[in-house]
């Protein structure tokens, strides 16, 4: 292989930190620019040199009483402004999407409500009626 050729190698991502991403060019109702994500997907893959990555997007156009399809985050560290994570945008990203700058990480506890939240989007350990 030339060494020209070979992939650029992205500082590996760890799952709940936010990280700026370029979500262009946006289709339909899907968020475009560049925005905050959270990194969702396992550190088995992460850490694995896997060339893409598993993220939810953020917005600051907050809607609130929006649960289980957003998550409200407060601004702290470097994530400027409060922001919702908008759980029925799930997408996976080249890893060339993401930056390199960790702009915060969300705690064990906000992880969890996420999964539970994600659980009702995906359909994930519903009754046979739902």
């Amino acid at each position: 292989m030339h060494p020209n050729s070979k992939r650029p190698t992205q500082m590996a991502c760890r799952r709940g930190e936010i990280r700026l991403a370029n979500f262009n060019p946006a289709k339909g109702t899907e968020p475009g620019k560049i925005r905050p994500c959270l990194i969702i997907q396992s550190d088995l893959l992460n850490g694995a040199d896997h060339p893409s990555t598993t993220v939810i997007p953020l917005t600051s156009r907050l809607v609130g009483n929006a649960a289980p399809l957003r998550y409200r985050l407060s601004a702290r560290d470097q994530l400027q402004s409060d922001s919702e994570a908008m759980l029925d945008q799930v997408r996976t990203i080249d890893n060339r999407r993401v930056s390199g700058k960790v702009l915060t990480v969300l705690t064990r506890a906000q992880l969890v409500e996420i999964e539970e939240y994600l659980k009702i989007v995906l359909g994930f350990n519903l009754s046979d009626d739902g």
